[in-house]
C-alpha cells in the first residue's frame, strides 16, 4: 500500500479528487457526472498536445511550436473546407495529419541534420509557423457561417454519453500508450532522453529518434488542428495561444522529466486533467485570471522541484553507478 502511495500517479490522482470534492463544496454542481464529462472534454485537445509533448521531451528535446502548429494547421483546414466544402471530411483530418507531420518533420530535421538545440529551432519555427498562418489567411478569420455542417458537428456528436472529441482523446491515449510501452520506437525514446551514450552503444540511432518524436509530435498537432477549429468553430491566427506552455506544464505536473527519460502516458494525461479540473473550477469559486495564472505557474514550480528531488533521491544514471560499483570491487 505505501509503494502504491509513493507512485507519482496516485498521489496526482488523489489529488485530483480532493480538489473536484473541494471544489464541490463551493459549487454543487461541480461534482456532477454531466460537469466531469465536460471537464475532460475541455481538456482533450490538451491531452493530446501533452502527450505530443511528451514524447519528445522523453528524447530530452522540447517542441515549443506545437500551438504554431495546430494554428497554421487549424487556419489552412477551414480555407479547405471553406473554398472546397464537396470535400470529404476524412481527406480534410488525413490532410491536417499531414501538414502537421510536414511542420514537426521540419523541427525534427533541424534538430537530427543540421543538430541545432531544440528549444532554438522551436523557439524559432513557433514564430514562423504563426506568420505562416497570418501570410496564408491574410489575418481574416474563417467562422462557423464559411465551414460545412459536418466539419463541425462530428467532434460534437455524442456516442454512449461522451462526444467524439472524447472518444479521440481516450483512443490517442491508449494508442500513445502502446506506442511508448511496446514498440522498439517507444523503447528507444526512454533510452535516447535517459542516457544517450549507453544507447548510442545499445545501437540507437538517437538522432533518429528524435526526428521520428518530432514528426509524431507534429502528426498530433495537426489532428488537435481539426479537433480545435470544429469544436470552435472559428479559425484565427492566434488560436490555441500559450498552449505551448500549458503543454510543457501538463507533462512536468505528470512527472515528465524535463531531462529526459522518465514520465508515463498516465502521468501526462493526468497532469493535463489537473490543470483543466484548475481551469474550470477557479472562474466558479470567483478566483480572478491573473490570481489562477499565478496558481498554475507556482503549481507548475512545486511540480518541477519535486521531480527534481526524486530523479536526485533515486539516481537516474545506472549504468554509470553500476560501473563505478564493479570498478570499486
Amino acid at each position: 500500500m505505501a509503494k502504491l502511495i509513493r507512485k507519482r500517479e496516485t498521489l496526482l490522482f488523489a489529488i485530483i479528487v480532493v480538489m473536484i470534492v473541494v471544489f464541490s463544496t463551493r459549487a454543487a454542481d461541480f461534482a456532477s457526472p454531466e460537469n466531469l464529462a465536460g471537464i475532460f472534454n475541455d481538456t482533450a485537445i490538451l491531452i493530446i498536445l501533452a502527450l505530443a509533448q511528451m514524447t519528445v521531451i522523453l528524447t530530452k528535446s522540447i517542441d515549443l511550436s506545437v500551438a504554431a502548429n495546430l494554428a497554421f494547421t487549424g487556419m489552412a483546414i477551414a480555407m479547405m473546407n471553406a473554398a472546397f466544402p464537396g470535400l470529404p471530411l476524412i481527406v480534410l483530418i488525413l490532410a491536417a495529419i499531414v501538414i502537421g507531420a510536414a511542420l514537426g518533420t521540419i523541427n525534427g530535421f533541424l534538430v537530427w541534420r543540421l543538430e541545432i538545440p531544440p528549444i532554438v529551432v522551436t523557439l524559432g519555427t513557433l514564430t514562423i509557423y504563426r506568420g505562416m498562418a497570418f501570410v496564408l489567411s491574410g489575418g481574416a478569420w474563417v467562422n462557423a457561417h464559411q465551414m460545412t455542417p459536418i466539419f463541425l458537428s462530428v467532434p460534437r456528436t455524442p456516442i454512449l454519453g461522451l462526444p467524439v472529441l472524447s472518444w479521440v482523446a481516450i483512443i490517442i491515449v491508449a494508442l500513445m500508450y502502446m506506442l511508448l510501452r511496446y514498440s522498439q520506437f517507444g523503447r528507444s525514446a526512454y533510452a535516447t532522453g535517459g542516457n544517450p551514450t549507453a544507447a548510442v552503444y545499445a545501437g540507437i540511432d538517437t538522432g533518429r529518434t528524435k526526428f521520428l518524436a518530432f514528426v509524431l509530435s507534429g502528426a498530433l498537432a495537426g489532428l488537435s488542428s481539426y479537433l480545435w477549429v470544429s469544436r470552435y468553430a472559428v479559425a484565427y491566427v492566434d488560436i490555441a495561444n500559450g498552449f505551448e506552455l500549458d503543454s510543457v506544464a501538463a507533462c512536468v505536473i505528470g512527472g515528465i522529466s524535463i531531462a529526459g527519460g522518465v514520465g508515463s502516458v498516465a502521468g501526462t494525461v493526468l497532469g493535463a486533467l489537473f490543470l483543466g479540473v484548475i481551469k474550470n473550477a477557479l472562474p466558479v469559486i470567483g478566483i480572478s485570471p491573473f490570481t489562477q495564472m499565478a496558481i498554475s505557474g507556482t503549481v507548475i514550480i512545486l511540480a518541477v522541484v519535486f521531480n527534481a528531488r526524486r530523479e536526485r533521491n533515486r539516481g537516474r544514471i545506472i549504468l554509470r553507478d553500476r560501473a563505478a560499483a564493479e570498478v570499486a570491487a
